[in-house]
């Protein structure tokens, strides 16, 4: 071979080499290449998308050099995307959010359940967290059969829902979510003696729930909520009316009222515990754990009555007697007439 021939391969194999070290340095580079960004974003992949929707997503996060280095990896490792919603996090390599994406390794999301007066509104919180559609969460919440899937009524449903906060995947499903609530449930209600102590207060979850709603309705003092819880139980196992405004509130679908009217007083509904003895067919509301468990602890005393403080504290007066009652309705109504409330 000669020289010339010699020198010439040697040089093509450094160029070789060369253009071979500068590929995997590019290849090396790019996979390593940090998203610019200060502080976690999310990536949201819906099951229609594509990689041009997550591409689309990722130029607000990304420089060039990051989106070159995604796209030399779906390009070369091909890339189907995973429905979920992952965290990019500052500093993160474009490689690695490849990866999770790539394999569907959600980040989860933080859900908290509020006590909520409805369940439209608690579809609507939902669907603000979740990948689900409000109206049809909504749908489904006021669906006879849905409900009695689940082992509810459309009036009891509410109690199914234990306000906390849960560790879910952007994409769970409405039945998915359902079945969570269901273990949630069983889990608080095994806890803490609450089986035993609605056992022996003769009352199911579902009354127990209801008649919470109640109390949580009534005030916002959890250091009352006991005595409250006391005060209708004792109107219960007496045979009395309710008489709980809440409940008149949820009849009439009145949530913004100051006051109970008397007009309001008349609505005919099973809810309105003026005119109907009893609990009403289910909670007025989401009952929260604390007021679950005020009932469950009930305060023993022998009060029937109650009448909103006139110091507008949130607090109540209680009474055991009728006379005892009107003595304190009529502070509060004079305080109410000197704030010009009617």
């Amino acid at each position: 071979m000669s020289t010339l021939r010699k020198r010439l391969l040697i040089a093509a194999a450094a160029t070789t080499g060369i253009a071979v070290a500068a590929g995997l340095w590019l290849w090396l580079s790019v996979q390593a290449s940090p998203f610019d960004i200060d502080e976690t974003v999310y990536i949201y992949v819906r099951p229609a998308d594509d990689t041009d929707t997550v591409r689309r997503q990722l130029t607000l996060t990304a420089h060039a050099r990051t989106l070159l280095g995604w796209d030399v990896l779906t390009m070369a490792g091909g890339f189907t995307p995973r429905t979920g919603r992952y965290a990019v996090e500052p500093g993160a390599r474009v490689i690695d959010v490849y990866r999770r994406l790539r394999a569907g390794m959600q980040t989860p999301v933080q859900f908290t359940l509020p006590a909520v007066r409805t369940l439209d509104r608690l579809a609507g919180v939902m669907a603000h967290k979740l990948m689900l559609d409000s109206a049809d969460v909504a749908t489904a919440f006021g669906s006879d059969s849905v409900a009695a899937r689940y082992g509810y009524s459309v009036e009891t449903l509410p109690a199914a829902f234990i306000p906390d906060t849960y560790e879910l995947y952007w994409d769970t499903s409405f039945e998915a979510f359902m079945q969570r609530m269901a273990q949630e449930h069983t889990r608080f209600w095994q806890a803490g003696n609450r089986e035993e102590l609605a056992n022996r207060l003769g009352l199911t979850h579902e009354e127990v729930a209801t008649l919470a709603s109640i109390v949580d309705a009534e005030t916002t003092n959890a250091a009352e909520k006991p005595a409250i819880a006391g005060l209708y139980l004792n109107r219960l196992h007496r045979g009395m009316l309710l008489q709980a405004d809440p409940t008149v509130v949820f009849a009439a679908q009145a949530f913004n009222a100051r006051r109970v009217s008397g007009q309001m007083l008349h609505t005919e509904s099973p809810y309105n515990t003026y005119k109907h003895p009893g609990l009403p067919p289910g909670p007025i509301r989401i009952a929260s754990q604390q007021g679950i468990d005020a009932v469950l602890h009930a305060q023993a005393h022998n009060y029937i009555y109650m009448c909103a403080n006139a110091d507008f504290s949130g607090t109540h007066a209680f009474a055991a007697t009728y006379a005892e009652h009107r003595a304190n309705a009529r502070r509060y109504q004079r305080a109410l007439a000197a704030r010009g409330i009617r």
